[in-house]
C-alpha cells in the first residue's frame, strides 16, 4: 500500500534522510525502529508531505503522492498521529473529533462512534478540553482523531512514549484490533518487546538509512539489532 523509493530529506542544508526505501504491504503492520535522530519522525512526516523530498518517491495504493498536499494525503487515505500527544489544548474532546470529522466530507455516520469504542475513557471526557488531559488520555484522543478520518494507513509516532503503563497496555491492544481489521499501519516504535508482540515486518534507521529490515519473526533474540537500537 505506501512504497518509498530512494527517499531524501533535509532540513535546509542539513540532510536527515539518504536514499531511504521502504515497503508496507496492505493490512501490515510495519514497525520502523532505531535510536533517538536517525530519521524516523522525519520520514513519517516526508509521507505525510510535512515535510518536502529532496529527491525520491512516496507512492501510496500505487499513486504518485510525492508532490501532493498534506490534505490530499488524508483525503486518499492516509492518517497520521504526531509524536508528542497533539490535540488542540483549547477545545474539548468531542471538539477535537469534529474537526477531524468534518475534514473528511464523506465520513461515514458510525466513525466517531467506532473510533470511541476503541477508547471507552473518552466518552466520559467529552465535555473536558483537551489541554486538561493526561498524557495518556491525549495520546487516546490523538489517535481517535486521525481513525475518524476513515484512514486506509495509520502513521503512528511513538504512540506509548512518555505514557503510564495501563493506558500503554489499552493503546497495544487498540493497535491490535485495528490491524485485525486490515488496516495498514506504520509505528515508529523504540520498545521492541512491543514491536515483537505486534509487527509483521520491520525496518531500522541509522544515521538516515536502512540499515536492517524483514520479517519481525527475525528479531528474535538478535543481538545486533539491540546495538542498533541501543541509546
Amino acid at each position: 500500500m505506501l512504497e518509498v523509493k530512494d527517499l531524501h530529506v533535509a532540513y535546509g542544508r542539513a540532510r536527515v534522510l539518504f536514499g531511504v526505501d521502504l515497503q508496507a504491504p496492505p493490512g501490515s503492520l510495519v514497525c520502523l525502529m532505531g535510536r533517538n535522530g536517525v530519521g524516523k519522525t522525519t520520514l513519517l512526516k516526508a509521507v505525510m508531505g510535512v515535510l518536502p523530498a529532496r529527491q525520491g518517491t512516496v507512492l501510496f495504493d500505487g499513486r504518485d503522492i510525492t508532490r501532493a498536499h498534506v490534505h490530499a494525503r488524508v483525503r486518499a487515505g492516509l492518517g497520521y498521529v504526531p509524536q508528542g500527544h497533539e490535540t488542540f489544548p483549547q477545545l474539548t474532546v468531542a471538539e477535537n473529533l469534529q474537526v477531524a470529522r468534518e475534514s473528511t466530507p464523506k465520513a461515514r455516520p458510525g466513525t466517531l462512534d467506532e473510533a470511541l469504542d476503541l477508547f471507552p475513557a473518552l466518552r466520559g471526557l467529552l465535555k473536558r478540553r483537551a489541554g486538561f488531559l493526561s498524557g495518556g488520555q491525549q495520546q487516546q484522543l490523538a489517535i481517535a482523531r486521525a481513525l475518524v478520518t476513515e484512514p486506509r494507513m495509520l502513521l503512528l509516532d511513538e504512540p506509548t512514549e512518555g505514557i503510564q503503563p495501563s493506558i500503554v497496555q489499552e493503546i497495544e491492544a487498540a493497535i491490535r484490533q485495528l490491524h485485525a481489521t486490515g488496516l495498514t499501519i506504520l509505528l515508529v516504535e523504540q520498545y521492541l518487546e512491543l514491536a515483537l508482540r505486534l509487527a509483521d515486518h520491520f525496518v531500522i534507521l541509522d544515521a538516515g538509512e536502512v540499515v536492517r529490515a524483514g520479517a519481525a519473526t527475525e528479531l528474535h533474540n538478535d543481538e545486533g539489532v539491540r546495538r542498533l537500537l541501543a541509546v
